[in-house]
């Protein structure tokens, strides 16, 4: 008998195979969201860092604890919960109450991440687990948006776009370099495009996710706006503002939980644009992000069924 360490098991396509190994493609995410981290402490400064440092040291102790109750080791721990910590704290006001954002990285952590089975079998991605948790839990908080300029509370720019229209809305230049309320680590698009080429050029997400994604949202919008009688200013706004850069290069293109057939990838960007586009439109809450991403999360199994590849070779009939 063969011993089973030995056997090789044969599957259809899709496989990946790639040089790089996790640590380094972790280190890569690590080093993409630089430019919004220093962004963020930039404009936002103490309370942004506070914040930041909860999250990250709150999702390193979860995680060591999950390992040990589990009694698994893990050598790409420190980075994988570090990711996860920096991208939910990047999702957060700069003015939530540290312990709940200790609260919402552990339940990322533990709920979100180890319940499913760990690092790789995920089927959400944590972070956004996590902000959906506060969100739901902690609604008044988690929308309690602070002007970098004056530390006073206001409306983030959706907000204001979808309660007051065009009018009195920050000027994109500000959007663009980050000046604006908001979270701590989506509102500066220059910091986010800049993270999101670095992946792109390191290879480590595939264009077709965060492509598809952002152009269903201007084609989307520009035709919207275009029925409202509004200006290339509409579209090019619902790209700067919000979270979705961050979604789309950082968080839709999760390894785990978005799809690995080329066609996949697509459907799943377009859809992930087409949620947005409803949920900030016609949703209660400006901005659908978050939800949009794990939405389509739940169909990432359907769409890598049905788009791969599963033909080796055909018989020949003979007349």
């Amino acid at each position: 008998m063969i011993p089973q360490k030995n056997l090789i098991v044969v599957t259809s396509a899709p496989h990946v195979h790639s040089p790089d190994n996790v640590p380094t493609a972790m280190r890569d995410v690590l080093i993409a969201l630089t430019p919004a981290l220093l962004a963020a402490l930039y404009f936002f400064r103490l309370p942004a860092l506070l914040v930041i440092l909860a999250c990250v040291i709150s999702a390193y102790a979860a995680e060591i604890v999950c390992l040990k109750i589990m009694k698994r080791e893990s050598p790409t721990r420190e980075s994988s919960a570090i990711i996860t910590g920096l991208l939910l704290a990047f999702c957060l006001p700069p003015s939530l109450p540290l312990w709940m954002a200790v609260l919402g990285t552990i339940f990322a952590i533990v709920v979100a991440k180890h319940l499913f089975g760990g690092l790789g079998q995920n089927i959400f991605n944590p972070a956004l687990i996590g902000r959906a948790f506060l969100l739901a839990s902690f609604p008044v908080a988690m929308t309690n948006w602070t002007n970098p300029l004056d530390g006073l509370s206001t409306a983030s720019p959706l907000g204001i776009m979808k309660e007051a229209g065009g009018e009195i809305l920050p000027p994109l230049r500000d959007i663009f370099l980050g000046s604006v309320s908001g979270s701590i680590g989506e509102t500066s698009a220059l910091a986010l495009l800049l993270g999101g080429a670095y992946l792109l050029y390191r290879r480590q997400i595939d264009w077709r996710i965060p492509g598809t994604f952002l152009g269903t949202v201007f084609l989307l919008t520009a035709m919207i706006g275009g029925i409202k009688g509004e200006g290339l200013w509409y579209p090019v706004y619902h790209l700067c503002a919000g979270g979705l850069l961050l979604g789309a290069f950082f968080m839709a293109t999760d390894w785990v939980t978005s799809p690995v057939t080329k066609l996949g990838r697509i459907l799943f960007g377009i859809g992930c644009g087409l949620l947005v586009v409803l949920i900030r439109l016609k949703g209660g809450y400006p901005e659908g992000v978050a939800y949009s991403i794990l939405l389509m999360n739940v169909v990432t199994p359907l769409l890598d069924r049905y788009t791969k590849s599963r033909v080796f070779g055909r018989v020949k009939s003979h007349a």
